[in-house]
């Protein structure tokens, strides 16, 4: 089983050799780019997103790991927003996309094929556009020339895992602007405090024994990895999560949030990596101490259970969730699971996500470095792309 080697995430000549490209330096930025993004934003002329008419609906255009953007508008939209938001992640655009609808399309680099071929598509139909990517790009190109909103993403904005921010906050203003989500500059600017606060919790000089994240990443280091959310919130989290484990840590994760993944998460609790061991819960069991790995074979991992959880509140639908969430807790610990539970903060419903969205970066990357491998590179990856390019 791997195991966290804390000198790895302790020493900052072994960070400095294992982290490449810099990526806890870059996810430390995350509140620096939610204030540049507002001033690119209204540099751009947010203001005139949708020329000041609310859109029939809109349709969030975003691929792999920039999809969380849309999730992130969704879940905010839910509770009052007066039209539908969906999202896509290539072509072809629905049919029901029309002049009365707003297409928004994220994209990094400004070049991915979905949403450059989605807001291309939108823009011939006559939808209003507002984008967000590089300046110099394709998808800038398009939305210039259909008299949209298009917004930069600064400099050195080199991974989409490592400039959410960057990508998420001119959504969120053009999606306040339209009255669709509550996302004010002040409810921004408190997730950037919030985003400062988590990069000074989980700092690298901050030691293994008091930095949250890297007590996290070493409690999940030896497991099978679920993620559960309490709610639609922390859900998104939950995404964001198994996105950052996969393809920071190289951890395989599954996901869910509740009350929908309850009885899923329960389930695994009587499967082969619980105290269990596939015959059902045994509260209390341990692993063998004297087994010797040579002849007994190495050590099974333990189910792992990563709970995000909001802020609760007096009202029935809440506590119902709170009980919920505390009975599937009950059960993980009775089934001899490792437990992670990260509890978000007092707050604008934006700054709370912050707080979970900015944890979950931090433990997957303290995962990747405290494992051996270098969160910003994978050979697989890099293999993926030489065999599909031209594609």
């Amino acid at each position: 089983m791997p195991e966290l080697q804390e000198s790895w995430v302790d020493d900052p000549d072994e960070l400095a050799l294992r982290d490449s490209r810099d990526t806890l330096r870059a996810l430390a930025s995350a509140g620096a780019q939610v204030r540049e993004s507002i001033t690119l934003s209204q540099e751009a002329g947010i203001e005139r997103v949708g020329d000041g008419t609310r859109p029939r609906s809109v349709l969030v255009a975003a691929v792999g790991g920039t999809k969380v953007v849309g999730d992130v508008l969704r879940v905010l939209a839910e509770a009052g927003s007066p039209v539908p938001v969906a999202s896509r992640s290539n072509v072809p655009l629905p049919g029901w996309v029309g002049p009365l609808d707003m297409v928004i399309a994220v994209s990094l680099s400004g070049r991915a094929p979905g949403p450059l071929g989605l807001a291309t598509e939108a823009a011939r139909r006559g939808a209003s556009l507002l984008t967000v990517g590089a300046q110099d790009s394709p998808l800038a190109d398009v939305t210039r020339q259909a008299r949209g909103v298009h917004v930069g993403v600064g400099r050195g904005r080199s991974s989409s895992r490592t400039a959410l921010w960057s990508l998420l906050t001119p959504v969120l203003l053009g999606a306040h602007q339209l009255g669709i989500a509550d996302a004010s500059t002040d409810a921004l600017s408190e997730a950037a405090t919030a985003l400062d606060q988590k990069a000074e919790e989980c700092r690298p000089s901050s030691e293994s024994f008091v930095n949250p994240a890297k007590l996290a990443a070493a409690t999940l280091a030896p497991t099978v990895p679920m993620i559960l959310g309490d709610g639609a919130l922390a859900g998104v989290a939950a995404v964001r999560a198994a996105g950052m484990l996969a393809r920071t840590a190289r951890v395989p994760a599954s996901y869910g949030s509740l009350p929908d993944a309850a009885s899923e998460v329960v389930a695994c609790f009587d499967g082969p990596f619980t105290a269990g061991g596939g015959n059902g819960t045994t509260a209390g069991r341990e692993a063998d101490i004297f087994a010797d790995p040579f002849l007994d074979g190495p050590a099974q991992p333990r189910l792992g259970l990563l709970m995000l959880r909001d802020v609760a509140s007096e009202n029935p639908d809440s506590l119902r969730q709170v009980a919920l969430a505390d009975a599937v807790k009950a059960e993980a610990d009775a089934a001899g699971c490792k437990i992670v539970e990260l509890v978000a903060a007092q707050g604008h419903p934006i700054a709370r996500l912050a707080g979970h969205l900015a944890m979950v970066d931090y433990i997957a990357t303290y995962l990747a470095i405290g494992t051996g491998i270098d969160p910003s590179i994978s050979p697989h990856v890099a293999d993926l792309r030489d065999r599909t390019r031209g594609f």
